[in-house]
């Protein structure tokens, strides 16, 4: 009987020490994936920035379409790509000069400038404002899925870079579908557009 017991404890912790090391190796993925889904400011959006105590100081600015931002004392600040703790510090570099250990506040007042487009043979196709990371999964969700008649194994992502020279990135969603090629399940990035065929 004593032996019975003790090897129904022995199970017990072998298949709790199991799950903990499991869990153990997901943590460093979830930490991971906050520090990626940072918002990064793209033209088009509008920010509010304030200076504590500078009422002066206190301005909606919208972001150029080449990135820009304009402001009191600092002149034309390139922001796209930046966090807006980022901005903040840029801002407040800019006005030490001025102002004595300026406290400055840049939050986001309406971020219209992150856009993915979804096209072809899906439900829902068109402009879709996002303020988090989307990869190519969420967004054929966000359109609705593809439809019946769609090639979904020659799907393409079109992407431009900083020159504007446009690349093509294939995505296979059959892959995705049997748990292969993961990598290919691609963040998207502002500007992107999704072709369904």
């Amino acid at each position: 009987m004593a032996h019975k017991k003790i090897n129904y404890l022995l199970a017990f912790f072998s298949v709790a020490f199991f799950n903990a090391s499991l869990y153990a190796k997901e943590l460093p993925v979830q930490n991971q994936s906050k520090v990626v889904g940072e918002y990064r400011i793209q033209p088009g959006d509008k920010l509010d920035v304030m200076v504590w105590k500078e009422p002066d100081l206190t301005k909606e600015v919208l972001v150029s379409p080449d990135g820009r931002i304009s402001f009191p004392l600092t002149g034309n600040i390139s922001v796209k790509g930046k966090s807006l703790a980022q901005v903040e510090q840029e801002i407040a570099n800019r006005i030490s000069g001025y102002i004595p250990d300026p406290v400055v506040t840049v939050s986001a007042k309406e971020l219209a400038g992150h856009k993915i487009f979804v096209i072809g043979k899906v439900n829902k196709p068109g402009e879709y404002i996002v303020n988090r990371d989307v990869d190519v999964m969420q967004a054929l969700s966000m359109a609705g899925g593809v439809t019946s008649f769609a090639d979904i194994n020659d799907i393409k992502v079109l992407r431009r870079d900083d020159t504007g020279k446009q690349k093509s990135i294939p995505f296979r969603y059959g892959d995705i579908e049997d748990g292969d090629d993961l990598a290919q399940n691609i963040v998207l990035q502002a500007g992107d557009v999704i072709v369904v065929p």
